[in-house]
């Protein structure tokens, strides 16, 4: 199916809703589940989420949500995630991934990544403009979710009685471990990255430390993880949120 074509699918409000849930989650999602999330019977959540399967928005697959196998265990059920293929629509048509991938190949070949950082920083302050630095990964997650990062919190839950309990050595990294960190679903630039990803994940991490400022209480930093961006945000401070 054409990007156009695909696109156009969302066009109906409710598949809109459903396609964005199964987005948020990062994970399958039932039928069930996407129901009760839209606020429509399981039948039309049905018709709406296979629609957006055929349209390639979406990948679909079963099974048992219930966690258990053998006799008894019930039936599978049909699941759905985001779909991992890039749509696109530009009127007239235009190529900036092209631009963009050899732009990258010069800049890499030239050993420029020193200087695509620094550009990379200004340009994310420039963004944030005369803002002043962000304030706590609560406002982080807003700023990343307006320019498509599709931010989620991870972690925070006992980390101050997990560090207690560890031994000097491992303290420290069970308490980073459980720390809350924000992390990203999307990565805006996923498709040059994939071809370069040390000057690329460096880029973007440049652009978020200028966009979220240096001497705030928050801060980024690379930690890469399959299916998701390469930058992760941090609180610098114990009592931040």
């Amino acid at each position: 199916m054409e990007d156009i074509d695909a696109i156009a699918v969302l066009q109906d409000p409710v598949r809109r809703r459903l396609y964005e849930y199964v987005a948020a989650r990062g994970r399958e999602v039932g039928r069930n589940e996407a129901a009760e999330a839209a606020g429509v019977a399981r039948t039309l959540a049905a018709h709406h989420l296979d629609r957006l399967t055929e349209a390639g928005l979406l990948e679909s697959g079963s099974r048992r949500l219930t966690g258990r196998s053998g006799p008894g265990a019930g039936r599978p059920a049909k699941v759905y995630t985001r779909a991992r293929t890039e749509r696109a629509v530009s009127l007239p048509a235009r190529d900036y991934r092209t631009a963009a991938e050899l732009l990258a190949e010069a800049a890499e070949q030239a050993r420029l990544d020193a200087e695509l950082c620094a550009a990379a920083r200004r340009r994310g302050e420039a963004l944030r403009g005369s803002a002043a630095p962000c304030g706590g990964l609560e406002e982080a997650m807003d700023m990343l979710a307006a320019r498509g990062y599709e931010p989620h919190l991870e972690g925070g839950e006992g980390a101050e009685e997990l560090q207690g309990t560890a031994a000097p050595e491992a303290a420290e990294r069970t308490a980073r471990a459980a720390a809350p960190v924000v992390r990203m679903r999307n990565c805006p630039f996923h498709a040059v990255a994939e071809r370069h990803p040390p000057l690329v994940c460096g880029m973007n991490l440049a652009l978020l430390e200028g966009l979220l400022g240096a001497d705030g209480p928050v801060r980024a930093r690379l930690d890469a993880r399959p299916g998701e961006c390469c930058v992760v945000v941090e609180a610098t401070k114990n009592n931040d949120r």
